[in-house]
């Protein structure tokens, strides 16, 4: 991923649009690591900092069955993955803001997810993961915009046709 101003503000803004975020453990795990302060003095560009500060400010809740305990500003999400999501999506506010590659492919799996946003980095790699590998269906998505960023990199938002 090539992270720049544009694209970190893309990402606050994306942040700001919902109540909390959700994320599996090893989303998490990553997210922590690189966004919980302290991040020591010239450790990244000045304009990640609002960004940080954001993330770290953020509610989240983390699905792992394997975690015992979360903090920074986290809870576990434990049981039936697909009642947890429905009691969440049932509170007052603007939505969840999901991140990561497994929970996004069983959320899609049980219908559960309202909006995609794919950002396509302009570089070519031969490795990593492979977003909603094993789906078992077809999800037809309609576009409902569409971002280009200064680093080439376009944000695509996708909502399930029904």
């Amino acid at each position: 991923m090539l992270a720049d101003e544009d694209l970190h503000r893309h990402a606050i803004e994306n942040l700001e649009r919902a109540d909390a975020l959700l994320f599996g453990r090893v989303t998490y795990e990553m997210m922590e690591a690189a966004w919980r302060p302290p991040a020591g003095t010239g450790a990244r560009p000045d304009w990640m900092e609002p960004f940080a500060r954001t993330i770290g400010a953020a509610k989240k809740y983390v699905v792992s069955s394997t975690l015992d305990r979360v903090d920074w500003n986290a809870e576990l999400v434990r049981g039936d993955l697909g009642t947890a999501v429905q009691q969440l999506k049932r509170e007052p506010g603007q939505g969840l803001f999901v991140g990561g590659v497994k929970l996004p492919l069983a959320l899609t799996e049980l219908g559960l997810i309202d909006e995609y946003e794919f950002v396509v980095q302009p570089r070519l790699v031969g490795h990593g993961p492979t977003l909603f590998a094993g789906l078992s269906k077809y999800v037809d998505l309609k576009l409902v915009s569409r971002l280009e960023l200064g680093s080439g990199a376009v944000a695509m938002r996708y909502e399930p046709r029904r």
